[in-house]
């Protein structure tokens, strides 16, 4: 089989660097998708992406489609001639052209012919133009006079298979071998003179590197250099980087300062017009507190960067100063003062401003911290003004620091720094991965916060649906679980979820809590699957359907635990047969009326039982009680072995029923095991 490696680049104006790398795996997975559809091995697709080009490079690309057998099947033998003859005129053959097969219960005509397989390099077209339609594009753009759509315009086209110019017309643009350089340095047009050697040539020739992840790489360790060099630690923000990296084609990193006065203002303000407007990386000194100076990232090679560092200087100091007049405005107005403005920002339709979620989280957060045990005056005044910094001049210019710059103007006003460490961390955990609350009023508030949003919008009808969740209620939702779980939080979710509702105005639906409480567990599964934690497991905990979510935890590891007994599966077993045994038998007594009892297994069993249930009823140790539930495999074994349940007698019958339901109940106050099998 004669292969060869083919090269596309699709060079365009600068790309959105944000949407970067998903052009760039839409378009290799789009090619790679196009080629199998058409039955053309390759061994590899390989993916390049700068802010002015999306390229894919395919390795060993079969030159040549196998040849194929294509069968059509037609009516029955038993059809009328009438439909028989139309269907071979259909194959341009005639009946007697035709063969006869088995097919299901009868036999069928059918038609085969053999079709010569086509050349590659002719189907080479219609697989890049296919695949560069099917790009997902929210917005895509028109330019000049022609019909053409894609994120932005396309200057010129690379095909090549092997060394040969794979001749085709796509977006306007007539396919070749020539690629361009950088914008203002280097040599700006140059041809690539076989698809393999593409990275190399890119490198020799204008210092691109065009593979986002070693440029990506690149980047950091120029980011890391700098900062060494200024005695100084960076700080690199993973999104940022990524985000730098599809900005720049020959990243030259440098750095820059500022007036050591604007340290004055909060140092997430000044981390944040630096990171969003300017893209820059911020340094910290051997203490961790902010350096008067960034980090930017050049996308050329500058004779004179004195000329590059005063520029930026130059652009950041107007941001910088704009984060100076914000805190001071702000810091003239306190926290309690702008409670009115909320009244005038809507939250959401039908749930009110947000003034009136400010007093839902209020007092919802009294409840709370009195479950908690944390206190209740500091957690309600956290609730109250928690979301009064949306109103404030800083949030409103950089969003980011809702929460943050609640917590630096609640210690200005003189507030308690427990409420003000609440106000600030009360949005997390904001994503994946993010950290919870410091304290149990920060826990109390977000806990609040969540809950009031999830309870309001789904109350509303307004819950996730299928792939759409456009209200991020499921990352919400799982914060809320990640919170009770990992700060062992012994919290009723369902007497949570019914505060909440009743919280809120006759608009929401105070009736669906179930539906909440089971989109709660739902994320709860999700929580477990991304710890690598048994299904099972699970499914076992959630049939006993405990109500907090660390309890649900503790009962969940205590399985995880059980599980790698040897002596769990023969109890797992004993668990679904009893289960199988006595759902014919409702209402059924855990009391054993020992006197009736005759057999010495049974006997054991019931002796056994009893010396478990009253260790467990003294234990909340799910881990302990499981190892004392598995003390009684020998029992359970030995009953199961010597004993009938279904005895002639009745009363007998009923006694041992009722001493395996008793054995059931024990592990059902941990778990349903059967659901293990």
């Amino acid at each position: 089989m004669k292969t060869q490696d083919f090269l596309l680049e699709l060079g365009t104006e600068e790309l959105p660097p944000k949407l970067l790398p998903k052009l760039s795996k839409a378009l290799a997975d789009n090619i790679a998708n196009e080629l199998n559809s058409l039955k053309l091995s390759f061994s590899a697709v390989e993916s390049f992406a700068t802010p002015r080009r999306l390229a894919v490079l395919v390795h060993d690309l079969e030159l040549q489609q196998e040849d194929q057998i294509i069968e059509r099947k037609g009516p029955s033998v038993s059809a009328p001639d009438q439909a028989v003859d139309g269907f071979a005129k259909s194959c341009g053959v005639s009946k007697a052209d035709l063969q006869q097969k088995p097919f299901g219960k009868s036999d069928y005509y059918f038609f085969s012919k053999e079709q010569k397989g086509l050349e590659t390099k002719g189907l080479l077209q219609q697989v890049v133009d296919t695949a560069i339609k099917n790009i997902p594009i929210a917005r895509p753009m028109r330019w000049g006079d022609s019909d053409m759509q894609f994120v932005r315009p396309t200057h010129w086209l690379v095909m090549l298979l092997g060394s040969v110019v794979v001749e085709a017309s796509i977006m306007g643009l007539a396919a070749g071998n020539v690629t361009r350089g950088l914008r203002f340095t280097g040599q700006q047009e140059f041809s690539i003179d076989e698809a393999k050697n593409y990275r190399q040539i890119m490198m020799d020739q204008s210092k691109i590197e065009v593979d986002f992840n070693l440029r990506k790489e690149i980047v950091r360790q120029q980011v890391i250099q700098v900062a060494n060099d200024n005695n100084a630690v960076a700080v690199i923000d993973e999104a940022l980087l990524s985000e730098v990296c599809a900005l720049v084609e020959y990243p030259c990193a440098f750095s820059g300062g500022f007036n050591e006065s604007f340290l004055v203002v909060p140092e997430e303000a000044l981390i944040s017009a630096m990171k969003s407007h300017q893209k820059y990386f911020h340094m910290l000194d051997s203490n961790g507190k902010l350096l008067p100076s960034f980090i930017s990232v050049a996308n050329i090679e500058s004779s004179d960067i004195s000329v590059i560092i005063d520029g930026n200087e130059r652009v950041i100091r107007p941001r910088l100063a704009d984060s100076e007049f914000f805190w001071d405005q702000d810091k003239s107005q306190t926290l309690e003062s702008r409670l009115q403005n909320l009244d005038r920002v809507l939250f959401m339709k039908s749930l009110g401003s947000m003034g009136d979620k400010a007093k839902r989280i209020e007092e919802l957060s009294g409840s709370i911290a009195v479950m908690m045990g944390a206190n209740k005056q500091d957690s309600k005044r956290a609730g109250l003004l928690c979301k009064t910094d949306l109103v404030t001049e800083m949030v409103g210019e950089f969003a980011d620091l809702q929460g943050v710059m609640g917590g630096y103007y609640a210690l200005n006003d003189g507030e308690n720094p427990a409420v003000a460490t609440a106000i600030s961390e009360h949005y997390h955990p904001r994503f994946a991965g993010d950290t919870l609350p410091s304290t149990e009023e920060g826990l109390v508030v977000a806990i609040a916060d969540k809950l009031d949003t999830i309870t309001g919008i789904y109350g509303i009808g307004q819950g996730p649906t299928g792939s759409k969740d456009p209200y991020a209620l499921r990352r919400m939702a799982l914060g809320l679980l990640r919170i009770m779980v990992e700060s062992k939080l012994e919290l009723n979710l369902k007497t949570l979820i019914s505060a909440s509702l009743a919280a809120h105005s006759d608009d929401v639906d105070s009736e669906c809590a179930p539906a909440i409480y089971k989109f709660m567990m739902d994320r709860l599964r999700a929580y477990y699957k991304e710890q690598k934690l048994s299904a099972k497991a699970f499914e076992a905990v959630l049939a006993v359907k405990p109500e907090s979510p660390f309890d649900f935890h503790l009962r969940v590891e205590a399985l995880d635990i059980f599980t790698k007994d040897e002596a769990s599966a023969s109890l797992i077993e004993a668990n679904k047969r009893i289960a199988n045994m006595l759902k014919d038998h409702q209402g059924l007594s855990i009391d054993v009326d020992q006197s009736i009892l005759i057999e010495s297994a049974e006997k054991a069993l019931f002796e056994a039982t009893g010396l478990v249930a009253s260790k467990l009823a003294k234990s909340t140790n799910y881990i302990d009680n499981m190892q004392q539930l598995i003390s009684l495999k020998v029992s359970i074994d030995t009953f199961f072995d010597e004993v009938m349940v279904n005895a002639d007698d009745k009363q007998l019958k009923q006694a041992r029923l009722s001493l395996i339901n008793w054995v059931r109940s024990l592990f059902l106050s941990v778990a349903d095991v059967s659901y293990l099998s």
